[in-house]
């Protein structure tokens, strides 16, 4: 390996060293803040669920072991921090790859940065008012006349920051796509040929994300999923317009 080669390396593991440091003290800062304010936010991810058409129960929950509280705790603090932290940690995975990038492409990747953050956003949003309330009225309500369900604290708040962090993560496919056209990697055309695949993945993470075998409950996780794809098909098409006529308009007359 020649020295300049080398050279490049160590620049660029120095500098993912800087970004990750920075990550961490970022991640770090907004688990203490959620940390101040875990009680605040455990009773808002307690939700009150229905029993039938009109009755709403507040949820009770209850500790088993000795430092489940503490690690109930410890696991709000951590998710939370990494929920408030996540458009930061993804604008420092952004400029990490931009120096690969040309001078166009760096624009986009400035113009899409606050889209990044508002989609995560309302991923949370839709996680939260839309997905979640739903699937814990299936878990906590199906089979009630078998027996009273009072679920761990711990496994409850596993189960919501998990299905919260992961609705985020989801809505950012949107912005990805389209920045991924911009710079001509993917097309519009080959995302929409690869469309049965992604309802089969669609399908396939919703099994995985839903803590319940419920149809009903997958398909409301998978149809986002695939509304995102079609969105995603639909933006791309656009900026391959787009980028035509901005080629046709600064073409030469002949």
């Amino acid at each position: 390996m020649s020295n300049d080669k080398r050279l490049s390396i160590l620049g660029h593991l120095k500098e993912l060293r800087k970004r990750l440091i920075r990550s961490v003290i970022v991640v770090a800062i907004a688990a203490i803040i959620a940390f101040v304010f875990h009680e605040q936010i455990i009773n808002v991810l307690k939700y009150q669920y229905q029993v039938g058409p009109i009755l709403e129960i507040e949820l009770q929950t209850q500790a088993i072991e000795m430092t489940e509280r503490l690690g109930t705790i410890m696991r709000v603090a951590i998710y939370g921090g990494l929920i408030l932290a996540m458009p930061y940690l993804i604008y420092e995975l952004v400029m990490f790859v931009s120096p690969a990038l040309t001078l166009k492409e760096k624009r986009y990747v400035y113009l899409i940065l606050p889209w990044i953050a508002l989609m995560f956003i309302g991923g949370v949003a839709f996680g939260y008012f839309i997905l979640v309330p739903r699937i814990l009225n299936f878990l906590l309500t199906y089979g009630s006349d078998i027996a009273t369900l009072m679920p761990r604290i711990g496994d409850y708040i596993k189960v919501v920051t998990r299905l919260l962090l992961v609705a985020g993560l989801v809505f950012e496919l949107p912005v990805l796509t389209t920045f991924l056209a911009w710079i001509g990697i993917i097309t519009s055309k080959w995302l929409a040929s690869k469309r049965r695949i992604a309802i089969i993945i669609a399908f396939i993470l919703a099994a995985i994300i839903t803590p319940t075998i419920d149809p009903i409950n997958q398909t409301l996780v998978a149809a986002p999923l695939v509304v995102l794809y079609e969105i995603s098909i639909w933006l791309a098409w656009l900026v391959q317009r787009r980028k035509a006529r901005a080629v046709t308009s600064v073409s030469p007359a002949p």
